[in-house]
């Protein structure tokens, strides 16, 4: 495999050239794959180089966008299938969420009763000052609305799991950063429309209950079917015969809405009734999915190993749905966008570990704060912009963002790793690491 990725750092030498010649010659018939070749063998050389090898995942979206930005027209659609399909991207983003659900536990939950000051801490910077900075630079840069609206977006919602990660490469406290991102992630449905509302809602419509019953099902409901797989690893009998009664229920209300019950519903319910029940029904599939994958699971083993490669499959994927539908917006502002996601991120680090430090926190708390605030999650906010069919103009800052929270990300986890905090003993950080580092979340970054 290493001698593959050596052959390929070898080729994306030869296509940049190519790429070169091409620009020079003005001859776009030569620059365009060579790009796109360039692009493609390099994300799968740079594995061979032991200091980029934790870039890859970046390199992938960088071809995703470099891909989508050449040749737009062949990520769009398929035939007569629109890959911007609404229920398609809803799909491949709980894909996403499930297979970061996967990653946690409900272990990740209890942490809040030994780090309740510092959880309510990290919620307060998380929600007030991503979406307070994303709305100013709206105003600097002058974005069109529904760009704008997309900027305050991914400000407005809440941490991913590569904050978990890079606390952990940091060496920061981990417990705090993954019960930050798991109650983030409970609050979330609330907390983003409401900051969408307040500050997005001149930009573009935001009704605060479509936009929290998105987030349920965007998120909630497939990071609630990986959890029910974690309970069921150390269910008891008893529990058991609870999930499979349960299981049953939610059997009998699938089956039964094709066959009238849900022409019933709409006959019969208000508008959020009937909202209510289609969620209702998301949770019932949920259950049922997280039930067989668990089942699954224990016939093939190494399973859960793969789904943070589904996930990542995920992300390159509607980044490049994203990038292809937005191109033209993107020759426009994309420079800017860029530059206001260096900003904004860069916000995020400075501002999560400085005020978590006037409110109190330590240090090396403080230094979980920063990628808490600094690093959100942009699936979130792709599949919010596919559910409002504005992937083109919503979702291109999460396209543009996602990848430098990766880059910024990985580089200020490994300077402050480089330089660890002197009055925190290195047992009490293995020690606040082994709490959580024997669960799913770390098992990827220790392979």
């Amino acid at each position: 495999m290493n001698s593959l990725r050596k052959i390929c750092l070898g080729l994306a030498a030869l296509a940049l050239l190519l790429l070169l010649v091409g620009l020079l010659l003005g001859n776009a018939a030569i620059w365009q794959p060579a790009a796109v070749v360039t692009a493609v063998a390099a994300a799968i050389g740079i594995g061979a180089v032991p200091a980029l090898k934790g870039y890859q995942y970046t390199t992938w979206i960088l071809v995703a966008v470099i891909a989508a930005m050449i040749y737009p027209a062949a990520f769009l659609n398929w035939g007569d299938f629109d890959l911007r399909n609404k229920w398609l991207i809803l799909l491949v983003v709980q894909l996403v969420m499930f297979g970061m659900g996967i990653q946690m536990s409900l272990r990740d939950f209890t942490g809040l009763a030994t780090t309740g000051r510092g959880v309510f801490i990290g919620l307060l910077c998380q929600f007030s000052i991503m979406p307070v900075v994303g709305f100013l630079l709206t105003k600097v840069f002058q974005f069109e609305p529904e760009i704008a609206a997309g900027v305050i977006l991914i400000g407005a919602c809440s941490s991913g799991l590569a904050s978990n990660v890079m606390v952990y490469i940091a060496r920061a406290n981990l417990v705090l950063s993954v019960t930050v991102t798991a109650i983030a992630t409970l609050i979330a449905p609330f907390m983003t429309p409401f900051m969408m509302k307040l500050f997005a809602g001149t930009m573009i419509e935001v009704k605060f209950m479509n936009m929290m019953m998105e987030i349920i099902k965007i998120v909630i409901v497939p990071i609630g079917a990986a959890l029910l797989h974690d309970y069921l690893k150390k269910a008891s009998p008893q529990g058991w015969k609870t999930v499979r009664l349960i299981a049953v229920g939610c059997v009998v209300w699938l089956l039964a809405l094709p066959f009238g019950f849900w022409s019933l519903m709409e006959a019969n319910l208000s508008a959020a009734a009937l909202q209510t029940a289609e969620v209702l029904s998301f949770f019932t599939g949920a259950f049922l999915v997280g039930l067989f994958y668990h089942i699954a699971t224990t016939k093939y083993e190494r399973l859960d190993s793969f789904m943070p490669y589904i996930s990542m499959f995920g992300i390159v994927y509607f980044t490049t749905v994203t990038t292809a539908a937005g191109r033209d917006n993107l020759l426009q502002v994309g420079f800017l966008l860029f530059l206001a996601a260096v900003l904004h991120n860069g916000a995020g680090y400075f501002f999560g570990y400085w005020f978590s430090r006037l409110l109190g926190l330590d240090k090396i708390s403080a230094r979980s704060m920063a990628f808490e605030v600094g690093l959100q999650n942009g699936g979130m906010a792709s599949g919010l912009a596919g559910s409002m069919g504005k992937l083109g103009t919503v979702g291109l800052a999460s396209a543009v963002f996602s990848p430098w929270m990766n880059i910024s990300g990985s580089i200020l986890a490994n300077y402050w790793r480089s330089r660890p905090i002197k009055e925190i003993s290195t047992e009490h950080q293995e020690e606040q690491a082994g709490t959580v580092a024997d669960g799913p979340i770390i098992s990827k970054v220790k392979e």
